[in-house]
């Protein structure tokens, strides 16, 4: 499995750091009263998305990394989690966004999921 570049950062940018926890649950809807919750999973899919601030040679690394070891997009890699801090598995939900910042400077917004 493919390893995220040392080249680029996994510190997110602070704002725009969001984590969304596993769904494990299923709701049923009764005729009276309210509904039914029951635990669905033991174990789920985390979501991320956040922005990493990046050169531009960081970013064409970034796009490379994306387009061709992960086959845009299809394959998981090694990451490190930016609030934990130990390692996962993630796989990239979209494309990678790319939004100049004058001069060198680039946001690249991912949105991710941590595989179980």
């Amino acid at each position: 499995m493919p390893s995220w570049p040392s080249e680029l950062p996994y510190t997110p940018l602070i704002r725009s750091y969001g984590e969304k926890a596993p769904n494990v649950t299923i709701r049923t809807s009764m005729d009276i009263g309210p509904a039914k919750v029951r635990r669905r999973f033991t174990n789920g899919i985390r979501e991320f998305s956040f922005d990493l601030q990046l050169n531009g040679a960081q970013l064409q690394i970034l796009d490379d990394f994306f387009m061709n070891d992960l086959a845009g997009g299809s394959i998981a890699f090694d990451f490190t989690s930016p609030r934990t801090e130990q390692p996962v598995s993630m796989r990239f939900v979209n494309p990678p966004q790319y939004s100049a910042r004058g001069g060198n400077i680039w946001i690249a917004s991912l949105d991710l999921e941590a595989l179980p």
